[in-house]
């Protein structure tokens, strides 16, 4: 079915028409190119980014991490170091670096409204010293993304004003949303119940965190 709707806006004129810029002084110059002393306090206190990347084809893939706070290592105002996890051995995002080295990280604090958005160019790294810093419970990360740093700024809190995310009692039962279990047996031809599915996923996450 083909979506209709009353105008794509399909041009930079009409969409400053729509949404206007002018008066929004600090929004657009609170931009820097590096990471400033708020920007290390920020990221200090955080255990939680979002990593946007990019493939050569133009899908966009967006990956969860999380850590300890402060699991980001700021080496210096340009240089960002991530450590890398145990994940679902997908590496969509590291694929996508190699075809395409932009990336996008956000940055959250729970129960914080702002957050910090930080772009840039990143590779990925092997290297000995970096996995000995980032290692936990005695185990080091394989590999390591850094990230050139081209461009930071905080994003302001309206958007998780609006959602009411660190508002617990808005938040829905936790049964109520679809687990990934579900979406395994929704999507995998596999002779498993939900409960062996779920079981699965279970013990992964308790014996697969590092």
């Amino acid at each position: 079915m083909v979506l209709t709707v009353d105008e794509d806006i399909t041009s930079l004129t009409r969409l400053q028409a729509l949404l206007p810029t002018e008066g929004f002084t600090n929004t657009f110059l609170k931009v820097t190119d590096h990471i400033n002393d708020v920007a290390r306090q920020f990221i200090a206190t955080a255990p939680f980014i979002v990593v946007g990347t990019k493939s050569s084809g133009g899908l966009v893939d967006v990956s969860p991490k999380g850590d300890p706070a402060g699991f980001v290592e700021v080496y210096d105002d340009k240089t960002l170091i991530i450590p890398d996890r145990l994940g679902n051995h997908r590496v969509d995002g590291f694929q996508n670096i190699l075809e395409d080295p932009n990336v996008a990280i956000l940055f959250i604090v729970p129960g914080h409204g702002d957050t910090l958005r930080v772009a840039g160019k990143a590779r990925i790294v092997k290297d000995r010293a970096i996995s000995a810093r980032h290692a936990v419970r005695g185990n080091a990360p394989l590999l390591a993304m850094v990230v050139e740093v081209e461009e930071v700024f905080m994003h302001c809190s309206k958007s998780l004003i609006r959602s009411r995310l660190w508002q617990a009692d808005t938040w829905p039962a936790r049964k109520t949303a679809p687990t990934l279990a579900q979406w395994v047996l929704a999507t995998v031809d596999r002779e498993q119940t939900l409960d062996e599915v779920q079981e699965d996923h279970s013990a992964d996450e308790e014996t697969r965190l590092y």
